[in-house]
């Protein structure tokens, strides 16, 4: 089974609505005044075993509009999980919603800036009424992830609902109730009372239960529907359903295991050991188990009512109840040991990895406490996670695995600080670059040593700490050592090619730029593509040949959306000369259109990235002067002043920007504007939410007075007074959204 196939059929589960079983009790009262309530919010919120899916399920099902379901997992803890997951359920019935999935993955301040409200935008759009159901919540419960939500939420349209399900209550829900736009079920409303009771235990197969019985069960349950349940199993079979006591959790303990011990051995075996799976089908058991009889023991369970949820209208993938899962992970341990239960998940990891889902492995691995092999497959995702915009959930690896670990694997350390570099993480970046620099490349194992010390330079070039001479010794290290089957050798050529300009020699880039894309084009590398077309582009406008540049101009764009890493900081540059391209052939419009997305592009372009970041602005500034807006450049070379005070010696990057501040300066003066700056840049997403400035200072890593101070630099730079007007602004400007 291939990657594209394996997550192809997750992603399907995570999204499939689960049938209701008509025989189970009916939420439908409950349900009637959700959906009449008015509020565009429903939030059901209690504890394990309260029936919250099964309330969505009934809702589901009973539901006239179109229906969207996303079953969460711990992975999606992440906003570049989470809202291509709302996105996929909500593509059949919305064409708007599904020509935007696929620009659901923007890293780092990405997803609240771009993706969340460009989903936003598309729900508010789509012409029929909707419910979306989002189960299990609190497994998305990071602030990145709530603060996306919240963008979604605050434009579901008229006449449809959202409807949220989790343990805890999202911090979202508060401040959706200051305005009425929440309709919230708890635990009190989702408890049993005796007539329920009794139709689980009917449901169940139980034997009759007297009145005073079943009252007494229901008393000490407190209506806890699956503690009745479980109360109707132990009664199914024999046992005394009467002589429960202890609170909800050791009831759940006491019960299960009374359930668990009336079954096979085998059966109560599989149980145990398959827990340790989120989602499972036949061929996962059968391999991680070392079993050949998943498929049959999978059938038998689902006949008893053993808590077992089919994932998909094939009953090919299942999970179990969440609380049920929780209590065969604790038996496991109990009756196996904490070693079997780590050898389970080193056999799921390596089944995952063979399917071609990595990330699942990870997991399982940090489960297993294999750092050292969860750490090497995490340096070799890294730069895919960060392509696929899933840094949120490296971050959470590295949390995971711990300082020591970290130390002790030198890929992992490239691989975190290139991610680092790339999203213009200064505070991790700077942090990851001197532990980098610290590495003794001669401790190393000898077959480690060159490879590691190409990568380390690679990322020296990139960030010029000792300026543009360092640069060229490093790239042209990193060319020597970095053969042609190397998977890094087109960042090596495009490295190359820009050390070969910060020398003054431009003719002699241009053959290492067109390799690079060559090269990066037959590895599916879209960086070097993104970096690359660009340089050839300028070299190209050089000589006075625009036709060229602008085709060269076109391919970095079209690599950026293909690759869908809009907003990306190493997109900067690719949009800032397509916009001067586009203005020149005198399409203002479209100019302007990719001048924004430059502008909101070069957030990141920090000066980890110095010599990229300065060129970028040079174009962008380039393009306003073309638009007539000189004021704006002005203001773009005093950020480039900026960079160059925290790394001078750029060499001929430094040139060009006195060349063009020179021939500027010597220009009539025009009227212009004043862009955002990349910190107003930064904060400008969170405007979207309810958050208080007090909160967003703390997003930010800033005071209070900081963020003060910079929202009301953008209400007077974008001419509004509120949020929402700045909001509109910003959306229609294109700093926000598409």
């Amino acid at each position: 089974m291939g990657e594209r196939d394996l997550q192809a059929l997750l992603l399907e589960s995570k999204t499939q609505v689960p049938s209701w079983r008509p025989d189970a009790v009916s939420r439908r009262r409950l349900i009637d005044r959700a959906r009449t309530s008015g509020a565009r919010v429903a939030c059901v919120t209690a504890p394990a075993g309260y029936g919250k899916s099964t309330l969505l399920a009934e809702w589901a099902a009973s539901e006239g509009r179109s229906v969207a379901w996303v079953s969460l997992e711990r992975t999606d803890d992440d906003p570049a999980a989470l809202l291509p997951a709302i996105a996929a359920a909500c593509s059949p019935f919305s064409p708007v919603v599904a020509s935007v999935a696929a620009d659901m993955r923007g890293a780092g301040d990405g997803a609240l800036g771009r993706s969340a409200p460009l989903l936003a935008a598309a729900l508010a759009s789509t012409s029929t009424d909707f419910v979306l159901f989002i189960d299990d919540l609190h497994l998305a419960g990071s602030t990145a992830c709530q603060d996306a939500l919240e963008v979604i939420l605050a434009r579901v349209p008229a006449g449809s609902q959202v409807v949220l399900a989790g343990r805890r209550e999202p911090s979202l829900v508060a401040r959706l109730r200051t305005e009425g736009a929440a309709w919230e079920v708890t635990a009190d409303d989702l408890s049993l009372d005796a007539a329920a009771a009794r139709r689980v235990f009917e449901t169940a197969g139980a034997p009759p239960v007297a009145a005073d019985d079943l009252a007494r069960i229901v008393s000490r349950c407190e209506g806890w529907p699956t503690g009745l349940f479980l109360c109707a199993l132990v009664a199914r079979a024999g046992g005394d359903a009467t002589a429960v006591t202890g609170d909800e959790r050791y009831l759940a303990d006491y019960l299960y295991r009374e359930c668990l011990s009336r079954l096979p051995e085998n059966t109560q075996a599989f149980l145990r050991r398959s827990s340790v799976l989120d989602q499972f089908s036949p061929d996962a058991c059968n391999a991680v188990l070392q079993i050949g009889d998943a498929r049959a023991q999978l059938r038998e369970i689902e006949a008893a009512n053993l808590f077992l949820v089919p994932m998909d209208r094939n009953r090919t993938w299942f999970r179990f109840h969440a609380l049920f899962r929780e209590f065969l992970l604790t038996e496991l341990e109990r009756s196996e040991g904490a070693e079997a239960a780590a050898d389970l998940h080193r056999r799921a990891a390596t089944w995952h990895e063979e399917q071609g889902a990595p990330a699942i492995a990870v997991e399982h691995l940090l489960q297993a406490r294999e750092t050292e092999r969860a750490a090497a497959l995490v340096a070799d995702l890294g730069l895919e996670m960060y392509g696929q915009g899933q840094v949120t959930t490296v971050r959470r690896w590295l949390e995971e695995l711990g300082d020591d670990v970290l130390l002790a694997n030198p890929a992992l350390v490239v691989s975190m600080t290139w991610i680092a570099v790339l999203l213009g993480d200064v505070r991790l970046g700077e942090k990851w670059a001197a532990l980098l620099d610290a590495i003794e490349a001669s401790a190393l194992p000898a077959d480690h040593r060159v490879p590691f010390s190409s990568a380390r330079a690679m990322v020296r070039a990139a960030m010029c700490p000792e300026g543009y001479r360092a640069v060229v010794a490093d790239a042209a290290y990193a060319l020597e050592h970095e053969p042609a089957s190397s998977p890094w050798r087109d960042q090596a050529l495009h490295l190359w090619g820009s050390a070969l300009q910060l020398d003054g020699d431009l003719a002699a880039s241009r053959p290492v730029f067109e390799e690079a894309v060559e090269v990066a084009s037959a590895m599916r590398n879209p960086d070097t593509v993104i970096l690359s077309e660009p340089e050839l582009a300028l070299l190209a406008i050089d000589d006075g040949q625009w036709g060229r540049a602008a085709l060269h101009a076109q391919r970095g764009v079209d690599a950026i959306v293909a690759s869908h890493m809009e907003g990306y900081p190493t997109t900067a540059l690719a949009l800032a000369v397509a916009a001067r391209v586009a203005v020149h052939s005198g399409d203002r419009e479209q100019g302007e259109r990719l001048l924004a997305r430059g502008m909101r592009a070069r957030v990141g372009c920090t000066h980890l990235l110095p010599y990229l970041a300065v060129r970028a602005r040079i174009q962008l500034a380039k393009a306003h002067v073309a638009l007539g807006d000189r004021s704006a450049a002005f203001h773009l070379l005093a950020e480039c002043d900026e960079l160059q005070r925290k790394r001078p010696g750029l060499g001929a990057a430094g040139r060009q920007l006195e060349e063009f501040r020179g021939a500027l300066s010597a220009e009539p003066a025009t009227a212009g504007t004043v862009p955002l700056t990349p910190a107003e840049l930064r904060l400008l997403p969170y405007l979207q939410t309810h958050l208080t400035i007090a909160e967003i200072g703390r997003r930010l890593f800033v005071s209070r007075n900081t963020v003060s101070s910079q929202l009301s630099s953008i209400y007077r730079k974008l001419a509004v007074t509120t949020r929402g007007a700045a909001v509109e602004r910003a959306i229609a400007l294109g700093l926000l959204g598409g």
